[in-house]
């Protein structure tokens, strides 16, 4: 299949932070994390920062906060679900000016092929925060692989390529 001319015009490499979300893990054990910055580096993408943060909304915007000057796209793992702890979904959707719900969708059909209906517990989401693209992801090496082999991957250069296409309206 072509692809349409846009989506030829977007960029190979793309400024990626990756934030890890979790009272648990370290960069010894991060293993969703780990695998996103190796798949990333694998496919040329740029690794402009990494991070583990706790499950704190005030350290999580402040730690995605800093990563939007340096950044063209956020990659979360951790906190989406439905646990006393799991507040990330609430601080990105907070950070949002444009909201992709094709994306938890999409997400949450792919991992329903895998998982059942467990599926319906991930809060995954993605959007836009001024001029960055944030995809929260949940925590689990086995949902990041699904949603990098079956959305991201392919996608990362077009999503930036449509931010920047006509400009953004400040709202």
């Amino acid at each position: 299949m072509s692809r349409p001319d846009h989506q030829q015009q977007a960029p190979h490499t793309v400024r990626v932070a990756v934030l890890t979300i979790s009272d648990t893990r370290t960069p010894d054990t991060d293993e969703s994390g780990t695998y996103l910055q190796a798949h990333l580096r694998a496919d040329g993408h740029d690794v402009t920062g990494y991070s583990i943060v706790p499950d704190d909304g005030v350290q999580i915007r402040a730690a995605i906060m800093a990563l939007m000057p340096v950044a063209q796209v956020i990659l979360t793992t951790g906190g989406t679900g439905i646990a006393g702890r799991d507040v990330t979904i609430p601080v990105v959707e907070g950070l949002f000016t444009k909201a992709l719900p094709g994306f938890g969708e999409l997400f949450r059909m792919l991992s329903y092929r895998e998982v059942g209906g467990a599926a319906m517990l991930s809060r995954a989401t993605g959007g836009l925060a001024g001029e960055t693209l944030i995809f929260a992801l949940p925590g689990s090496l086995n949902a990041v692989q699904t949603a990098w082999t079956g959305l991201l991957r392919t996608e990362l250069g077009h999503l930036v390529h449509e931010v920047f296409r006509q400009g953004q309206v400040r709202p």
